[in-house]
């Protein structure tokens, strides 16, 4: 393959907000893949075929793009044998915007996409020139493979068959209005908030006592 038929992304790409490591990245590579990182080896076989998993950086925001992009080279560069699957690591969340609950697809690790490979020279080279990587995460300037353990716990949390999380704009210490049960029209304020269960506990004012009142995230929503 010709090295010029590429871009460096680096170079053309803005530039976008940090991300945080996320601690199954920094278990996987003591340091990133840097510009200068060298084209790796075959990996130890761990499958038959010798397929691992392993991390790539890309620019935050652009990781489905990236799994878009690198889809397409591995079916026009005929690479469907050393390279598998692309991944965005994510999890269904629910999401409640105008009184109703919307599922929301949040990302795992934002900035980085899982990759199951076959660890060669070309492998390497078609992933690595994918527009939007800037790198693998590995040691040194070697490409890491995720350990068999780690990748199938986050293959498993994206496949929870039923969301467990309510993403809300709701914090503790803000003025509610109670808009459904036998509390409607009441005025109060959150005083906990628990996630996982999708409830609300609100400090209402029933003739001169406040009591609280566990709620659903529904049977409320913010004063202006």
């Amino acid at each position: 393959m010709d090295p010029q038929t590429f871009t460096d992304v680096t170079d053309t790409q803005p530039d976008m907000e940090e991300t945080v490591i996320p601690d199954v990245v920094l278990n996987t590579a003591s340091n990133g893949a840097g510009d200068t990182e060298s084209v790796p080896g075959t990996a130890d076989d761990t499958f038959d075929d010798g397929r691992h998993w392993y991390i790539i950086h890309t620019y935050s925001g652009y990781e489905n793009k990236v799994k878009k992009n690198l889809e397409h080279r591995i079916l026009t560069l005929d690479m469907s044998e050393r390279i598998f699957r692309v991944e965005v690591p994510t999890v269904e969340e629910i999401e409640i915007k105008g009184g109703q609950r919307h599922p929301v697809q949040r990302k795992i690790f934002p900035g980085y996409v899982l990759v199951e490979m076959v660890m060669d020279e070309e492998s390497w080279y078609v992933v690595r020139n994918t527009p939007g990587v800037t790198g693998f995460v590995g040691i040194g300037n070697e490409p890491t493979a995720l350990p068999p353990q780690e990748a199938d716990a986050i293959l498993k949390q994206m496949q929870t068959a039923a969301p467990t999380k309510f993403k809300v704009t709701l914090q503790p210490g803000q003025a509610v209005k109670i808009i459904d049960g036998p509390f409607a029209d009441f005025e109060g304020i959150i005083e906990t908030i628990n996630q996982e269960k999708g409830k609300v506990r609100v400090r209402v004012s029933f003739f001169g006592r406040e009591t609280p009142v566990e709620l659903d995230f529904l049977q409320v929503e913010k004063l202006v």
